[in-house]
């Protein structure tokens, strides 16, 4: 990785609220020293995450898991995925931090420290489902620009935190009020203060959903920096994207959030099929919301090797944005027959289901078993990849794994 300078004050912060300890004799570093810990940057150590997670960025950092990672019912930390648009922000002042509501249908600004959250609001916990809109890019052809991700970027951890709903009801908002749209602390990669990586929102709606949180926990501790301390914003079974991190503001908007990244083809599809490779007008395309049904087998790890004569036992998770999983099948005939899977319910809406199944084999020779979710409105997956679109977004084709029978 290229070599950072976190030699300023607000890096030297950073860098110290990342490692999680004082930097001892900060003070004493030579003018222009770069620190031991970031001559060389080690991101598995930086963020806490496993040594088998794929980078796929580091400016800003993007990192996603391998299907066998992702086999915890709750998705520990050093398996989550890292989706950045921004430089991570620096010199966060957690005792000092506050969230403002404003915007043209709040009915009047108010601002809340964390104090404030944690002590007047009732909190809640929930276990909810994040998937990187892009998830899956890396199948589509003509290849979409962005990030290629494989299967990696999703997780389902449980965040504890107060409903923006009562926080937006003790501010108060008007009767014209259609959207909110978040800001936060990240910085653009160009460091230029006035522009901002991201500011995207949802719908009012969604805002007012029981389980959308202002969250300041993850799996029972603060949220790593990485995923947004000291609070974020999260909306389950929606685009991740809209769970903004750091978050300093929420704007209660009379129109649609017309923040960053909330324009031209981010995190838009186009509102008809086209062919793959047309260009696509702006006005054509239409903003992600919920996130299709999906699943993804976590056991065993794709390339195993059975002996003849035995089973092996999968599972997996599932999930459809606002929906419930009803349905869960596998393959192993490519798609040609199909067996029914045991299906759990979610542990609370919006968090994502566990399957499983005993599967037998023939013969002996290569197989890949392929995973299939239904949702309740009747939905499966497609067995291969779906439309095509210009950002390469929504890909919920089954997914497979490769198995050897000896």
């Amino acid at each position: 990785m290229k070599r950072r300078s976190f030699v300023t004050k607000s890096g030297l912060s950073t860098l110290a609220t990342l490692l999680g300890v004082d930097i001892v004799y900060k003070e004493l570093m030579p003018k222009g020293y770069t620190p031991v810990a970031l001559q060389e940057i080690d991101p598995f150590a930086l963020f806490k995450k496993d040594e088998a997670m794929v980078v796929l960025n580091d400016k800003p950092w993007n990192m996603e898991a391998q299907a066998h990672l992702l086999n915890d019912r709750v998705t520990p930390n050093k398996f989550m995925f890292i989706r950045n648009n921004g430089l991570l922000p620096e010199n966060i002042d957690e005792k000092n931090w506050k969230l403002n509501i404003e915007g043209e249908s709040v009915v009047s600004p108010k601002t809340y420290s964390l104090s404030d959250l944690k002590t007047k609001f009732k909190q809640y916990t929930y276990q909810l489902t994040l998937e990187c809109g892009g998830n899956g890019r890396s199948e589509f052809n003509p290849p979409a620009k962005g990030n290629q991700w494989t299967i990696g970027a999703v997780s389902s951890a449980e965040w504890t935190g107060v409903r923006l709903k009562d926080v937006l009801a003790d501010a108060g908002f008007k009767d014209d009020a259609v959207y909110i749209g978040y800001h936060a602390a990240d910085m653009h990669l160009s460091r230029n203060p006035t522009k901002e990586p991201i500011s995207r929102g949802v719908p009012i709606s969604k805002g007012l959903q029981d389980e959308t949180l202002l969250a300041f926990s993850m799996n029972g501790e603060a949220i790593p920096l990485v995923h947004g301390f000291p609070l974020r914003l999260v909306c389950g079974g929606w685009p991740a994207s809209t769970s903004g991190k750091w978050l300093h503001t929420i704007s209660i908007r009379n129109k649609v959030h017309d923040g960053e990244k909330m324009q031209g083809s981010s995190y838009r599809v186009p509102c008809e099929t086209v062919a793959p490779g047309e260009t696509v007008a702006d006005e054509d395309m239409c903003i992600i919301e919920s996130m299709p049904v999906k699943s993804l087998i976590t056991y065993p790890k794709s390339g195993a090797i059975i002996n003849e004569g035995k089973t092996v036992k999968i599972n997996g998770h599932a999930w459809a944005g606002e929906l419930e999983i009803k349905m869960m099948e596998y393959s192993i005939d490519y798609g040609t027959s199909w067996k029914s899977a045991a299906i759990e319910k979610a542990k609370n809406r919006l968090a994502w289901q566990h399957f499983n199944a005993t599967v037998s084999f023939p013969k002996k020779g290569y197989y890949e078993i392929w995973a299939r979710a239904t949702d309740s409105n009747g939905n499966k997956q497609p067995m291969v990849l779906p439309g095509w679109n210009p950002k390469g977004y929504l890909n919920n084709a089954c997914h497979r794994i490769a198995i050897k029978v000896v």
